[in-house]
């Protein structure tokens, strides 16, 4: 069986948020746990948080919550940065990386299975739901990328990978607009929180 590890991006500075958005409360518990218990949730074999500001107290949730992390001591150079730090953390003995936003609590283990099914039973290297025709998170990446990970251009980020090597690019359709909800602002945050 194949083994699949997860990468969840926590590293950001919540500029518009105005405070650390992964520490707001979402059904009794911060966002990022909400994250997390979702990834554990699915077929995943093992989970890293990437942590950059704020570090001590996103480093308590990943502790309590018992999974691995690691600091991106550059986050601020943006998410491509932490991406890089998750995958050169993950277990040594993986095939594929999920990546996965820490502001979206919404994504449900079934999406995460509907990609990771997608990946097992098919053969492409690079595995993203879509709903109504746009792409979004989490997105799954084969071993055989994982150098070419290294070799992205800060300035276009991760998505490019998949511009790069479009060929071997499979796309998930769900029925679930979570796949691009994330929340920067909070007057999003209360919106959702009244609708959940």
């Amino acid at each position: 069986m194949t083994r699949i590890s997860a990468i969840i991006l926590a590293a950001g500075e919540s500029k518009r948020m105005g405070f650390p958005k992964m520490l707001l409360d979402f059904g009794g518990i911060t966002m990022l746990e909400k994250v997390i218990r979702n990834v554990k949730a699915a077929s995943v074999d093992d989970i890293i948080v990437v942590l950059g500001a704020y570090r001590d107290e996103i480093l308590k949730i990943a502790e309590i919550a018992g999974v691995r992390s690691c600091y991106n001591d550059i986050y601020r150079e943006g998410m491509l940065s932490s991406v890089q730090c998750g995958f050169r953390n993950i277990a040594t003995i993986t095939d594929a990386v999920l990546i996965f936003q820490g502001d979206q609590p919404l994504i449900t283990p079934g999406v995460t299975d509907s990609v990771i099914d997608r990946y097992r039973n098919g053969d492409k290297g690079i595995v993203m739901p879509v709903y109504k025709n746009r792409r979004g998170h989490p997105l799954l990446v084969d071993r055989k990328y994982f150098g070419e990970i290294e070799k992205l251009d800060p300035g276009k980020g991760l998505r490019s990978l998949s511009e790069i090597f479009f060929e071997d690019v499979e796309e998930v359709s769900v029925d679930e607009p979570s796949i691009l909800r994330d929340f920067d602002t909070f007057e999003e945050y209360i919106k959702a929180i009244k609708q959940t």
